[in-house]
């Protein structure tokens, strides 16, 4: 049976493509080549972050080009960022808390409780949830319910109180890890090994080989299993 074609409009030029491609493959079929926002292909990094829309309906979607499948008449803009602003700080001068949340990032105060952040995540985050964790200053929860955020954007380019959820999320997981979570004694025991020199002549010896060796040599690790 002959594979069904829809019609995508990429920056307003119509190509005909299979309509069981992802946005990616098909702006590929047509012809794009992707140097950037593109990276893993497979969900995982968040790099191609895409907006679009539909025949007779003036909303605004968004989506990851190697996520979501083309439909017939569907018009795709490329964009190079979704932009976002990020605060700078140092972790270090940082307390575990809602205040230094909402000193960072003040418009978290504007949170609608829409909840169009989650619905927007590819990941299936709750978003909004995070984000009223941390107004609680919940950075436990919050770092716990962002833990899977690919940082794409996506919940940005959708919330009307204009929060950028994703650096937020950052901030708690950092906080959290920095001054929450308890010391791992094996990480510093290991950290000192290498700073004691216990491993240079192993790394010496991998910088010498090839990437075929290397690659022989990854694909013959220990894996840890569920089992």
């Amino acid at each position: 049976m002959a594979e069904q074609m829809v019609t995508i409009y990429v920056m307003g030029k119509p190509y005909e493509v299979p309509g069981d491609l992802t946005i990616m493959k098909a702006m590929e079929y047509a012809g794009y080549r992707f140097v950037r926002g593109c990276g893993c292909r497979g969900a995982f990094c968040g790099a191609c972050g895409t907006v679009y829309r539909t025949k007779d309906d003036y909303r605004l979607k968004v989506g990851l080009a190697c996520q979501e499948v083309v439909q017939d008449e569907m018009y795709l803009a490329e964009i190079p960022f979704f932009p976002g602003n990020k605060a700078t700080y140092d972790i270090e001068d940082l307390k575990p808390t809602a205040d230094a949340i909402l000193s960072l990032y003040p418009e978290v105060f504007r949170c609608l409780a829409c909840n169009t952040c989650t619905k927007a995540c590819p990941q299936d985050i709750e978003v909004m949830e995070y984000i009223q964790a941390a107004l609680r200053g919940d950075i436990a929860k919050a770092a716990d319910l962002s833990f899977d955020c690919l940082l794409c954007g996506l919940c940005a380019a959708r919330c009307p109180a204009e929060i950028v959820q994703y650096h937020v999320a950052l901030l708690c997981r950092r906080l959290y890890s920095r001054h929450v979570a308890p010391a791992a004694e094996h990480l510093k025991n290991r950290v000192k090994e290498v700073h004691a020199g216990k491993f240079d002549s192993e790394l010496a010896d991998l910088k010498k080989m090839d990437q075929k060796e290397l690659a022989k040599l990854y694909n013959a690790r220990d894996i840890e299993t569920d089992d």
